[in-house]
């Protein structure tokens, strides 16, 4: 396994490519209306770090389009209090599953994707399968741009990485599609790769961090995975 580092927040310069993928997005609309589609299968759509569901929306709207039944947490701004937030993403999931009456779809955006994986590594008999954006699967922040702003606040980011390392003890064993790009400059990329997980697949796209939530291929990916995963896995009612 290579070795993560944090990205520099010089990096962070670069990410403004990530704006160039909506205007793509448009144009490579006409594929991307051809992709499969759902049939109503539930899908819960998580902000990163910092966002509220309205970074989001497109993501939402184009699962809307293809079928699903979209939706974002309604937990207002992410906040990155991981224990205070997973206990309520399950809330969130339990309430969905039990409304739909199927198992859920995870969509998670960076941190939005580390929420998703700990909610099904502890409720995966609600969960259908999970995809991450750029989500760090090892170290907490400590190989994210906001290392050093969680050192001067007196984090141990060891211990942090420690604590997130003992959670695998507990694997995750539903689906996951883990999608990276080594252009991030948030997340390092090699943080991404999880190593541990029985059922991980990881897919590797040429995009910035931003981008990850507007870049046309990874909205194929999304649309494929899904669909992949209504054909080929029986639905299990809730």
């Amino acid at each position: 396994m290579e070795t993560p580092s944090a990205p520099s927040v010089w990096g962070l310069l670069k990410e403004s490519r990530g704006f160039l993928e909506f205007p793509r997005l448009l144009l490579e609309f006409p594929d991307l209306s051809r992709q499969p589609k759902g049939g109503g299968e539930p899908v819960l759509v998580l902000p990163g770090y910092g966002a509220s569901e309205a970074s989001t929306f497109v993501l939402q709207q184009y699962l809307k389009f293809l079928g699903y039944r979209a939706e974002g947490w309604g937990l207002g701004r992410n906040d990155g209090r991981v224990p205070k937030l997973v206990p309520r993403v399950i809330n969130r999931l339990e309430q969905l599953a039990r409304k739909t009456k199927q198992p859920v779809r995870f969509v998670g955006w960076s941190l939005g994707g580390y929420l998703a994986r700990e909610a099904a590594r502890d409720r995966p008999e609600l969960v259908d399968q999970v995809i991450t954006l750029g989500t760090p699967t090892v170290g907490g922040p400590k190989y994210t741009v906001i290392a050093d702003a969680y050192r001067r606040r007196g984090v141990d980011l060891d211990k942090l990485e420690e604590a997130v390392a003992a959670r695998y003890d507990n694997p995750i064993t539903v689906p996951v599609t883990a999608i990276y790009s080594r252009s991030d400059r948030v997340v390092a990329w090699q943080a991404c790769v999880d190593h541990h997980s029985p059922n991980v697949d990881h897919v590797e796209v040429n995009t910035t961090h931003l981008g990850l939530g507007f870049a046309p291929e990874v909205y194929r990916i999304i649309a494929k995975r899904l669909a992949r995963t209504s054909v080929e896995r029986t639905s299990r009612p809730i």
